[in-house]
């Protein structure tokens, strides 16, 4: 009995330190990866201060086109060499499957990732931060005496934690981890996530200043705003269902290991690179799309092309065989659908719709459907911009309307499934 004790109070201290290290090395992991996007941005469009959308709109036309296509093709080299030699599966699948961590290929793809959305990839960023925090989460507590879902949920959490210290978002980070790549609610999961998440935003501060990526505009809204949030749901449906289908197929036909790599990279960020001569929004993560969906910044045609364009751009990228995030690309796509119809419904039906509130409650549609947790989604999205906290409601309202639609098509398309197949064997 006493032994038992002991093994169990052993474990509960080292599962405790344990926390505490992926904490600590998930903010370092996010703080050293957005110094090295800041580093890649300044030095792919040749400015020292703001934001991408200013440098990408300061720069002239030659290096618009030249900063993708160079950072793309040397992104595509290394990722030839790299899968020449080792495989790179992915971290959630890798984490699930109780399976090692390839800590030196994950480590290096993050750096490829980091490198070519820098140059303007049409990818998120946030992919590279989660796969650093869990290859180094991975690396300090590989002494302690973990068990196997011990060593799951401390891995996921560090993911969380990577994607919360590099946005500033704690609460995120932690519904990250535990809801979509551990789809749990208990007490361990949620807590061990809260406790790392808000250690590496701590940590992560000195480089990220705790400023929030977006930043919300002081309008007066009304309450009524919660229906219309709902009213846009099925459109957030419809772009969530094709950005998802989209990058399904994309991802599917990749490539991999070949040399073509490094032309076809290079190529995808030249068009990405040419299309800013006249949508300086398009080039990055889509926090560009974002920031002009907020301001009101955005025209029907301006909204109307991000819209075909953004989702298109990533899937070339995915086409090519680059990797990246497809969080914010997402929220970007529902942004300009949400700014779209706030416009056009302004100009032609005479009403004066507020264009940020319009906008992010689309995108918060469209994340809740893309990543399959409306939590996630609405406070993802009310924690970059930071607006009066009664409009989390709203997001939350489109975000599970949306949700909730997506999982009622998929109940009504089962059963026909069903029936197709049972005919097929029947014949």
């Amino acid at each position: 009995m006493l032994t038992y004790i002991r093994l169990v109070t052993r474990r509960t201290v080292e599962f405790s330190c344990a926390i505490v290290i992926v904490g600590l090395l998930a903010g370092v992991a996010g703080a050293a990866t957005t110094l090295f996007l800041h580093a890649i941005e300044h030095l792919a469009y040749r400015y020292s201060f703001g934001t991408l959308l200013d440098g990408v709109a300061g720069s002239n036309h030659v290096r618009r086109a030249l900063g993708p296509m160079v950072g793309g093709a040397l992104a595509g080299c290394g990722w030839w060499l790299l899968r020449r030699r080792s495989e790179v599966p992915a971290l959630s699948a890798t984490i699930a499957a109780h399976r090692p961590i390839p800590r030196l290929p994950m480590a290096i793809d993050a750096v490829l990732q980091v490198l070519l959305v820098g140059s303007g990839a049409s990818l998120g960023r946030e992919g590279a931060p989660r796969q650093l925090a869990a290859v180094w989460g991975d690396v300090g507590t590989s002494r302690l005496a973990l068990t196997g879902r011990d060593r799951e949920i401390l891995l996921c959490c560090a993911a969380g934690a990577g994607l919360g210290a590099v946005y500033s978002v704690p609460l995120a980070g932690a519904l990250f981890a535990t809801r979509i790549l551990l789809g749990t609610w208990h007490p361990r999961a949620l807590g061990t996530a809260l406790i790392t998440s808000s250690l590496a935003v701590a940590v992560a501060a000195p480089v990220t200043h705790l400023k929030h990526p977006l930043v919300w505009p002081n309008f007066q809204l009304s309450y009524l705003f919660v229906f219309l949030a709902v009213a846009l749901a099925p459109l957030a449906v419809a772009i969530g269902l094709t950005f998802d289908r989209l990058m399904t197929t994309a991802k599917g036909t990749a490539l991999a290991k070949s040399w073509l790599l490094i032309p076809a990279i290079g190529a995808a960020g030249l068009l990405t690179g040419v299309c800013p001569i006249w949508l300086p929004q398009l080039p990055g993560n889509g926090r560009s799309v974002l920031e002009v969906s907020m301001n009101s910044e955005l025209t029907l045609g301006t909204a109307a092309a991000i819209l075909l364009l953004k989702p298109l751009l990533t899937a070339l990228f995915l086409r090519a065989g680059a990797v990246g995030g497809l969080l914010t690309p997402a929220l970007a796509t529902g942004a300009a659908a949400g700014s779209l119809v706030t416009i056009a419904l302004n100009q032609w039906a005479g009403i004066d719709l507020h264009v940020a509130a319009v906008s992010l409650s689309c995108a918060a549609g469209v994340l809740a459907v893309t990543q399959r947790s409306p939590l996630f989604a609405a406070l993802f999205v009310w924690a970059l911009a930071r607006p009066p906290l009664w409009l989390l409601v709203v997001f939350a309202a489109g975000a599970y309307t949306a949700y909730g639609i997506t999982v009622l098509r998929r109940k009504h398309q089962q059963p026909r499934a069903c029936g197709c197949q049972g005919t097929t064997e029947a014949t």
